[in-house]
Formats: C-alpha cells, sequence, structure tokens
C-alpha cells in the first residue's frame, strides 16, 4: 500500500513506494529522463522520471510542468549518496493539483528590493527556507534551555504606559480611553516583577523601535528573549548567558546539519564556540585594545560596528564587555560598589563581525538609590509600580536580553538581518 511521507522522514522509507504532496521547485530534462527538485515545506527531493519506465504522457507531462506548480508526485525511495539528503525518488505518476504560470522569482539573479517586493514567495527558496527552520531550531534549543535549568517564562504587556529607556524611539499610539500608549521595546521592567514571584522567569515576543536606522543589524520589529532572575548577581549573570549562547549553538550543529550545508556556512568557528570559554574585559581594556589598534577612540563612547568587529577579531570568540561608564547606560543598572562609575553589566559581542547579540546587567536593588535614578530621570507616576520592586521585598538580581535575528543572522552565517525572520519590517519597508 502506497503511503504518504514527508520528505524529512523520507529516509524511513527505502525501496518503498511513497506519495509527496508539494511544488515543483525547478527542472530540468534531457531526451530520455526528467529531473524534477521537488519541495514539500520540510525539504528538497530529487525526482528522477526514467522516460522507458512510464507511460508517454506522464513523461510528458513531467517535462512540461512549471515552476512552483503545486503537485503530487508517487515513487519509489532509493537511496543516492550524491544527493544531499542521501535520497531521491523513482517516480512512478504525477498528479496536478494547481499548474502556476509565470512565477515571478526565476533561478535567476534578483535586485533585493524585488526579492522583498516578493518574500511571501521569496521564503520558498531552499536558502530562505533553512534560514527560518534555523530560526525555528534557535527558538526550541533557547526554549529547552530555560525549560532544563528553572526558568518559567512570562509574558509581559506590549502596549504600555511608558519605555524602558525613554520614548524617543517608541511607535505611540492612542488607548481606548484616550490615553497615551506605546509598543513595548523591552518586556524588562515586567519582568523584574515576575522574577520576584517566580524566581527565575524569561519572555519570548516581538519588540519595536521606531528608529530611522538603515544597517544591516537593525530592523524596527524583532524578536527578544529577555531572562531576569532573582538572587544572581553580575558574575553569575555571564555564566547563564555564556551557557545559554552555548547550548543554542550546539543544538543547532546537532539539528540543522543539511541547512547550515545549504547555506555553505562553515561551521568550525560554531564548534569552537562550544567547546572555549568566552573572554572577559573591561570597557576600559576594551577601549585600550582599540587605540592601540589604530582607532581613534575616546573613552566614553559607544561602540560602532567597526569597533566590534576589531574587539571580536582580536578575540575570534564571543567577548563580554563588561563595567562601562554609568552616563551611557541606562538608569536601572547595578553600579560597581568598587567603582559607581561603572556598572555591573556587560554586553556579549558575537565574533565574525556580528556584533552585540547580547546586553545586561544586575539590577539596582536599592529603594534609595532608584528614588536618586527615578528624580535624575525625571519619571512620572507611571513607573510608580517599578519603583515599588525596591520597596517590598527587594533582592539583588540580573538578566539580560538576547536578539533573536541577530543571534540567527550571526549562526547562519547571512550578510543582514532582514532574512531572518519571514517578513522584515524596516525603515522603508512596510509590504508585504
Amino acid at each position: 500500500m502506497t503511503v504518504k511521507a514527508r520528505i524529512e522522514r523520507i529516509g524511513e522509507f527505502v525501496d518503498q513506494e511513497v506519495v509527496l504532496e508539494g511544488w515543483l521547485w525547478n527542472k530540468r530534462s534531457s531526451g530520455k529522463i526528467a529531473f524534477l527538485n521537488f519541495r514539500d515545506g520540510s525539504g528538497f527531493i530529487q525526482c528522477v522520471v526514467v522516460k522507458q519506465d512510464v507511460p508517454e504522457e506522464l513523461f510528458d507531462l513531467a517535462k512540461g510542468l512549471s515552476q512552483e506548480s503545486s503537485i503530487r508526485v508517487t515513487g519509489i525511495v532509493r537511496k543516492e549518496e550524491r544527493s544531499q539528503i542521501g535520497y531521491e525518488l523513482t517516480v512512478t505518476n504525477i498528479e496536478v493539483v494547481s499548474r502556476t504560470e509565470d512565477y515571478p522569482i526565476t533561478p535567476k539573479e534578483h535586485g533585493v528590493d524585488f526579492l522583498l517586493d516578493h518574500r511571501h514567495l521569496w521564503i520558498r527558496s531552499p536558502r530562505q527556507r533553512a534560514i527560518l527552520k534555523i530560526r525555528a531550531e534557535v527558538i526550541k534549543g533557547m526554549r529547552a534551555f530555560f525549560d532544563e535549568n528553572g526558568f518559567t517564562q512570562v509574558d509581559p504587556p506590549i502596549l504600555t504606559p511608558s519605555s524602558a529607556e525613554g520614548t524617543t524611539n517608541m511607535f505611540e499610539t492612542e488607548y481606548v480611553n484616550g490615553e497615551n500608549a506605546y509598543l513595548s521595546q523591552s518586556g524588562q521592567l515586567y519582568m523584574e516583577a515576575a522574577a520576584m514571584a517566580l524566581g527565575r522567569v524569561y519572555s519570548f515576543g516581538p519588540t519595536f523601535r521606531a528608529e530611522k536606522s538603515k544597517t544591516r543589524k537593525h530592523m524596527n520589529e524583532f524578536w527578544m528573549i529577555e531572562p531576569e532572575m532573582a538572587y544572581v548577581e553580575h558574575k553569575e549573570n555571564l555564566q547563564i548567558q555564556e551557557a545559554l549562547v552555548k547550548y543554542t549553538i550546539k543544538h543547532i550543529l546537532d539539528h540543522c546539519p543539511t541547512e547550515l550545508k545549504v547555506l555553505e556556512r562553515d561551521t568550525a568557528p560554531l564548534e569552537r564556540v562550544v567547546a572555549e570559554k568566552f573572554p572577559i574585559i573591561t570597557y576600559a581594556e576594551a577601549v585600550k585594545i582599540l587605540q592601540e589598534k589604530g582607532h581613534d577612540f575616546p573613552y566614553g563612547e559607544d561602540f560602532g560596528a567597526p569597533h566590534e568587529t576589531e574587539l571580536t577579531n582580536h578575540f575570534d570568540l564571543p567577548v563580554f564587555v563588561e563595567k562601562w561608564p554609568a552616563n551611557i547606560k541606562a538608569f536601572y543598572m547595578q553600579p560597581d560598589p568598587e567603582n559607581p562609575d561603572v556598572i555591573l553589566g556587560a554586553d556579549l559581542l558575537a565574533p565574525e563581525g556580528y556584533g552585540e547579540i547580547v546586553g545586561g546587567s544586575e539590577r539596582i536593588h536599592d529603594y534609595e538609590l532608584m528614588k536618586e535614578r527615578f528624580a535624575q530621570e525625571n519619571f512620572d507616576d507611571s513607573y510608580n509600580w517599578y519603583l515599588e520592586l525596591r520597596q517590598y521585598g527587594s533582592v539583588p538580581h540580573s538578566g539580560f536580553g538576547i536578539g533573536l535575528e541577530r543571534t540567527i543572522a550571526w549562526i547562519c552565517g547571512i550578510d543582514h538581518i532582514r532574512e531572518t525572520i519571514m517578513i522584515p519590517r524596516t525603515l522603508y519597508r512596510l509590504y508585504p
């Protein structure tokens, strides 16, 4: 009896007849054989139609199929060492479900704007499918890490009355009662409240920043994972971040070898990340390294992309840069008791030019100090609940945020962050 199969599990059906349901990606043919590159969403497989083994009308049908026509293909699964997946299908029948004409994205080169205008179709290509599969596995791996380490997922609100770091780069809307409301740029403040209830928590969801940035590392809608942990101080916070990154990279190496091959990703740098300890340097040490390497970089400024690349090239590993000047970091970050001008926080810079993927810190837990910060920031009453966290049962606590798309871009080794999400939202793009 012919069974329905998926390409991702095709190895379970060697020498059996199966039905695959999907689409024709492309084809080539000679006078006697037609090769159909078929996809079903779970993968790609070559389907071989041999003229002498099938009715003439079936061979003509195979040769006449158009790109992205939806079809059901019946055939015998064969081992094939030359195949990327190790198998191919010897076709015995084809049923056309829907014929496609004039598919816009052809094997020829297309401009980026054209491809983004057709992003809803572009994601069908092998490369884009591989990136989205890796995205799904990154999420799965991160969730597994948190599940295995005693974290509880909590979902903070997306509509907020204020911001975590100022409203200048936020999307504003009017709430149902006429008040100003904003699309969240971070769930961190709410997650601190959740940590006081559940100990170790994380959020995972979309964030929105109305920055007018056109760099390859920025989007206006992206996804963040934001853990917060009660009774965790700065050093332990870095240890947890490193463990999460290593766990995630190993998960991808173990579960996405085919996708990494499609992307032609050199996995040696990723394997090194799993195997070696991440270096930790202070901001002051980072500035010294940059200056010694010829950068005219003054103490007290944030790093740009060239500076982050220089630092990671120096170590050839993800590197923590800790103890930043307090005046260029957020109000809630705990000052270093040995030097209150710097904070107990760090950014994790990914190697190979990908830059910051994690930012975190120990949070201020002292009520009086937080009151001082509130006065300096001129906060209104919409932040009172956050101050109360320091008034009722405050404890040392820490947290961080890891940008999903930046992490995926690094793992995949791709140039632009816009390929790491299904439909990107960038400065000039709200379509499709």
